[in-house]
C-alpha cells in the first residue's frame, strides 16, 4: 500500500470524523411567522398598559394599529388568496373578525386576538421546522467535501455532489465517507451505526460496501463510487421523508373536505346571529360583538390541525429510528393492519445466507470447485441473497469466475446464462428438475432440504449437474417479533416464501409461525394476500427481494427491509426498514396505532372547545377575550398534543407496547 494511503490521521481529521455529526436546527426568528408574531407581541405588550392606564388615544391607537399589521397581514394575505381560488380560509375569517371587533370599538380585543392567532401560527411553523430538522439534520452525516483519485494517482478535493459513478475516492482515517460505493483497496473499521443500526464498527476490506456518512476508523481505503450522491442510502431517507411531509392523510383530507362546508355555514350563521336581532331592534354594538365571538369560537382551527401533526410526528419518530414510512397515507393505515405475511428470506433471516454445502453429481465428472465456478459465473450479474452467497463462496475461494454472456433471470425460477460456450442454469429444483424425482440430482436435494438447508441446482446444457446446499441464519429477533405482530393483530403471520417447503416449515416452528406457505412464485405471493384480503383482512406484507414486490403492490401496506432489499421493492414498498431490524415492524405498527388514538383525541378536544364556547356565547355572554383565549388555545392545545409523538419517549413506549 502507498504511504499516501497509510498516512497517520491529522488533526483536522478527527473534526471531520465526529461520531456525532452537528445538528441542524432551525434558529427560531430565521422564520418569518415567528418574526412577525414577536413584533406583534412587542408592540402589543407596549400598548396594552398605556391602553389600561387610561393614556391619550394617539399613545397607543398607532401602536394597536401596528399590531394589526404586523400581526396580521401574512394570515389576512394567505386567506386572500385562498378565495381567489374559491376557497374560505380560517385565516381570513380571524381577520374579519379581529377587523370587526376594531370597527366597534374594541380595538384591545381584536388586537388580542391578532396577537394570540399569530402565536399560535409562529408555534405551528416552529413544530414544523423542528419536524423537518429531525429527518434533515441525517444530511450532515454526509461531509460537503471528497477526496477524488485521479487516473495519474493524484488527489483533488471536489464537493460530494459533483461524484458520479465510477470515480474512486479516497477515505482516510477518521474522515466520513463521501459517496455509496465498494472498497477497492485497504482495510478499516467503519462505524456506520447512523445507516444500519449496528453497535460497533465493521470491518471493511476489498469488497465490502461501505456507505456515505459512516465514519471511517484507523485505516485508509480507497472507495469506488457506485450510487450518485443524491441517491445515496441518507439522500434517500430524506427524500422519502420529506415526501411524506407533503402528503394528507384520509383523515385528514375529509376533513379539510368538511371543513370547506363548516366554514360556509358558520359565516351564514355568523350573519344570521347579526342581522335577525337587529331586526327584532337589538342594539347594533353587543349584537356585532355576540357575531363577531360566535364566527371566531365556531372557527375550525383546531379540527383542521388535529390530524397532520400527529401523522407527521410519527413519521419523523420512525425516521429517527430507522423506518421511512413514505406518506402520512401509509402511517394511518398501518395502525389498521390485522394481518402480516412474513417473507423468509433477508426478513426473518439476516439475508446474508452462505453456501454451506458442494454436492456435484458423480456423472458430472466436476469438481467441487469447477461446480462453484460455473455456478458463480451465472448468478454473479444477480441481486438475489443466494446468488450474492455463491458469488461470496466462490471468492473466499479464490477462484477465477468467467464472464457470463446473455444472462437472464426469473424471479422464483432462477437464472440462466452462457458459460464457456455452455448453457448453464443455477435455480430452484423443483422448477428444474420438472417432475423428475427419480433423478439422482433430487436425492441430493431431499437430503440438503431435510437438515433445513436451501437446495440449488445446477444444470449445464439441461442435465443436472451438481446441488448447492444454502444456509441462512435467523435475525435474533424473529421469534420476539412474531409475537409481538401476533399480539397487535391478534392473529399469527403467515409464512409466505418460495422456498421449499422444509426448510420454511424447519424455520417457522423457530418463530412460531403455523401458516406456511412454501415455493411460491411472485404470483402464488401476492395470491395468498389476495385470499387473505377476501377475507375482509387488512394484510401488511414485509418482504426484500424483487419476487417480493408484486406482493408488497397488492397489500394494504408493505414494508421493505432496506439494507439487503432490492431497488424494485424499496420502490414498492410503503415503508422500509433501512437498518434491517426487524423489532421495529411492531414498534412503527404500535406508534401508528398511537397517533391516530391522538387524532381522536384532538378531535374530541376541538369539539369540545368549539361546543362550549358557542353555547357560551349563545346562551349567556362570552366576553370576546375569553373567547379569543379559548379558540387559541385549543389550537395550541391540539398542535401540541399531537407533536408529543416527536419525542424518543413515544417511541419507547410505542416498544412497550408491541409486546403487550
Amino acid at each position: 500500500m502507498s504511504s499516501t494511503l497509510t498516512r497517520p490521521a491529522l488533526a483536522g481529521d478527527a473534526a471531520v470524523g465526529d461520531a456525532a455529526a452537528p445538528r441542524r436546527r432551525t434558529r427560531i426568528f430565521t422564520l418569518p411567522e415567528a418574526r412577525w408574531a414577536a413584533t406583534a407581541l412587542v408592540l402589543f405588550l407596549i400598548a396594552l398598559p398605556l391602553h389600561l392606564l387610561g393614556a391619550p388615544s394617539w399613545s397607543w391607537g398607532p401602536l394597536f394599529a401596528l399590531v394589526y399589521v404586523t400581526g396580521g397581514w401574512e394570515p389576512g394575505w394567505a386567506g386572500l388568496r385562498a378565495l381567489r381560488e374559491k376557497t374560505l380560509d380560517v385565516d381570513l375569517l380571524m381577520g374579519v373578525a379581529a377587523l370587526g371587533a376594531a370597527a366597534i370599538g374594541q380595538v384591545l380585543d381584536g388586537a388580542l386576538l391578532i396577537v394570540i392567532f399569530a402565536t399560535s401560527g409562529a408555534l405551528e411553523a416552529i413544530a414544523t421546522a423542528r419536524t423537518a430538522d429531525s429527518v434533515r439534520g441525517l444530511l450532515d452525516l454526509a461531509p460537503t467535501t471528497a477526496t477524488r483519485l485521479r487516473d495519474d494517482g493524484t488527489e483533488v478535493t471536489v464537493p460530494t455532489g459533483q461524484l458520479a459513478v465510477g470515480d474512486t475516492i479516497l477515505v482516510r482515517p477518521g474522515e466520513r465517507v463521501g459517496a455509496d460505493g465498494r472498497v477497492l483497496d485497504g482495510a478499516s473499521e467503519v462505524d456506520q451505526a447512523t445507516i444500519t443500526g449496528e453497535p460497533l464498527p465493521v470491518a471493511k476490506e476489498a469488497g465490502d460496501e461501505v456507505f456515505a456518512g459512516t465514519l471511517n476508523g484507523t485505516g485508509a481505503l480507497r472507495v469506488k463510487v457506485e450510487r450518485d450522491p443524491s441517491d445515496s442510502v441518507i439522500a434517500r431517507i430524506v427524500a422519502m421523508v420529506e415526501e411524506a411531509s407533503e402528503t394528507k392523510a384520509p383523515t385528514q383530507l375529509f376533513i379539510e373536505k368538511v371543513e370547506q362546508r363548516y366554514s360556509i355555514g358558520m359565516v351564514v350563521a355568523t350573519v344570521a346571529l347579526f342581522v335577525v336581532p337587529l331586526l327584532f331592534g337589538a342594539a347594533l354594538q353587543p349584537t356585532l360583538l355576540r357575531a363577531m365571538t360566535f364566527m371566531i369560537v365556531a372557527s375550525p382551527c383546531a379540527v383542521v390541525l388535529a390530524t397532520m401533526p400527529p401523522l407527521l410526528s410519527a413519521i419523523a419518530n420512525a425516521g429517527r429510528h430507522g423506518v421511512l414510512v413514505k406518506s402520512a397515507v401509509v402511517m394511518e393505515q398501518l395502525g389498521r393492519i390485522d394481518a402480516v405475511a412474513l417473507d423468509k428470506t433477508g426478513t426473518l433471516t439476516e439475508g446474508t445466507p452462505r453456501v454451506t454445502g458442494i454436492r456435484p453429481l458423480a456423472a458430472s465428472g466436476l469438481s467441487e470447485d469447477e461446480l462453484l465456478v460455473l455456478a458463480a459465473a451465472v448468478e454473479h450479474p444477480s441481486e438475489h441473497p443466494l446468488a450474492r452467497a455463491v458469488v461470496d463462496a466462490a471468492r473466499a475461494r479464490g477462484l477465477d469466475v468467467p464472464v457470463a454472456e446473455d444472462f437472464s433471470s426469473v424471479p422464483g425460477t432462477g437464472a440462466t446464462a452462457t458459460v464457456g460456450g455452455r448453457a448453464v442454469a443455477v435455480g430452484s429444483p423443483a422448477r428444474l428438475l420438472n417432475g423428475r424425482d427419480d433423478h439422482p440430482a433430487a436425492v441430493v436435494v431431499a437430503r440438503l432440504e431435510e437438515e433445513g438447508h436451501t437446495a440449488v441446482l445446477v444444470e449445464v446444457e439441461g442435465t443436472p449437474v451438481g446441488v448447492l446446499g444454502i444456509a441462512d441464519r435467523l435475525r435474533e429477533e424473529a421469534a420476539a417479533t412474531v409475537t409481538a405482530l401476533s399480539g397487535l393483530t391478534g392473529s399469527t403471520p403467515v409464512l409466505v416464501t418460495g422456498d421449499n417447503p422444509r426448510a420454511a416449515a424447519r424455520l417457522a416452528e423457530e418463530v412460531g409461525i403455523t401458516d406456511v406457505r412454501a415455493g411460491l412464485l411472485p404470483q402464488d405471493k401476492v395470491a395468498a394476500v389476495q385470499e387473505l384480503e377476501r377475507a375482509g383482512r387488512k394484510v401488511l406484507v414485509v418482504g426484500d427481494g424483487v419476487n417480493d414486490a408484486p406482493a408488497l403492490a397488492a397489500a394494504h401496506t408493505g414494508i421493505a427491509m432496506g439494507r439487503a432489499g432490492s431497488d424494485l421493492a424499496l420502490e414498492t414498498a410503503d415503508a422500509v426498514v433501512v437498518r434491517d431490524e426487524l423489532a421495529t415492524i411492531p414498534t412503527v405498527v404500535a406508534l401508528s396505532r398511537h397517533a391516530r388514538r391522538l387524532v381522536v383525541q384532538n378531535l374530541l378536544i376541538a369539539a369540545a372547545f368549539i361546543t362550549g364556547l358557542v353555547v357560551w356565547d349563545l346562551a349567556g355572554t362570552l366576553p370576546l377575550p375569553l373567547g379569543v383565549a379559548g379558540h387559541e388555545g385549543s389550537t395550541v392545545i391540539v398542535g401540541l398534543n399531537g407533536l408529543r409523538l416527536l419525542a424518543d419517549s413515544a417511541w419507547r413506549r410505542a416498544c412497550g407496547a408491541n409486546g403487550e
